[in-house]
């Protein structure tokens, strides 16, 4: 499979799994509306969930920047990575980003900002040193993918529903705790409902957490196979996500809300991880693909 044919599959799966946590928002929310004789706890939840997520979205570069330590990157002090990105953006028919750095010897990028004319791209010191050029316009071009792609978009939309599902399992059993909501002599149909909605409600934020977890990991794939589009030269990327992977120590200031968001995950290796053998619980609950299997995708694409 190209990487045009590569790009249409995987947002037609990630879409698909949009619908699927669309699926579980309502149904969710029609249990609890029957749960509890009252359509309000459930306006409540969504009110709270979208109220700070929409606020997380349109602010959600000054959030990132700030929860990330990052600085604004000038020309003069980071001339290579001024000058990639601008041909870059140039290329790729984008504005160019504003550009911001994080003093730590980590390698690692992210992108952020709620469109194209409000994008930032950020990159540790440590990644900007030891890149050569053509492995930073290899990081570039993925974080530029992610931008052209919409992920920050699409990110948030499956936060927003995450948040959702999360708030209403907590809601649910916190009222239920104290006595709340329907007893089970109502029928035996009732009763089957109300077994099937308590273990749905608190499995879901499980699921919901999963589903936002398998949407990022697709998303690394599909900006790995957009930026080498944008470079043509697959080496650059693959081999700067070698020197990522090899790098065994964490950030110094990791922030688990922001992991997803970065090229690789911010907390270091887990395990193998970084090597590509990873279990298969580990590689569920993981925020990032492993870093072997994207560069034999990048290399090797089809196989």
């Amino acid at each position: 499979m190209d990487f045009y044919a590569q790009r249409t599959s995987n947002i037609r799966r990630t879409w698909a799994l949009i619908t699927g946590f669309l699926v579980v928002v309502i149904a969710i929310g029609y249990f609890l509306s029957w749960y509890f004789n009252n359509s309000f706890i459930v306006i409540v939840a969504v009110v709270i969930a979208l109220a700070t997520n929409v606020y997380a979205y349109w602010a959600s570069d000054k959030l990132v920047l700030s929860l990330n330590h990052a600085r604004p990157a000038t020309r003069e002090e980071f001339f290579d990575f001024y000058t990639v990105t601008e041909n870059l953006a140039i290329t790729a028919g984008l504005p160019k980003p504003t550009l911001y750095v994080i003093d730590d010897p980590a390698p690692n990028a992210f992108a952020t900002g709620r469109d194209e004319k409000h994008a930032v791209v950020c990159a540790t010191t440590g990644l900007l040193s030891m890149m050569s050029r053509t492995e930073l316009e290899g990081v570039v071009a993925h974080e530029l993918s992610h931008i052209k792609n919409r992920d920050m978009l699409l990110m948030t939309v499956a936060v927003v529903l995450a948040g959702f599902v999360a708030i209403a399992a907590n809601i649910f059993l916190r009222i239920s705790f104290f006595g709340g909501g329907r007893r089970n002599g109502e029928g035996e149909g009732n009763v089957i409902l109300l077994v099937l909605g308590i273990v749905g409600i608190i499995l879901a934020p499980l699921a919901a957490k999963l589903i936002e977890l398998a949407i990022s990991r697709r998303r690394e794939y599909l900006a790995d196979e957009s930026g080498v589009l944008l470079t043509r030269y697959p080496e650059g990327l693959a081999s700067a996500l070698q020197k990522i992977g090899a790098y065994q120590m964490p950030m110094q200031h990791p922030n688990l809300a922001t992991a997803h968001l970065f090229m690789n995950d911010p907390f270091g290796p887990k395990g193998t991880k970084g090597q590509g053998s990873a279990g298969w619980i580990e590689r569920l609950f993981s925020t990032h693909p492993p870093i072997a299997e994207r560069v034999k995708r990048l290399l090797h694409p089809g196989t």
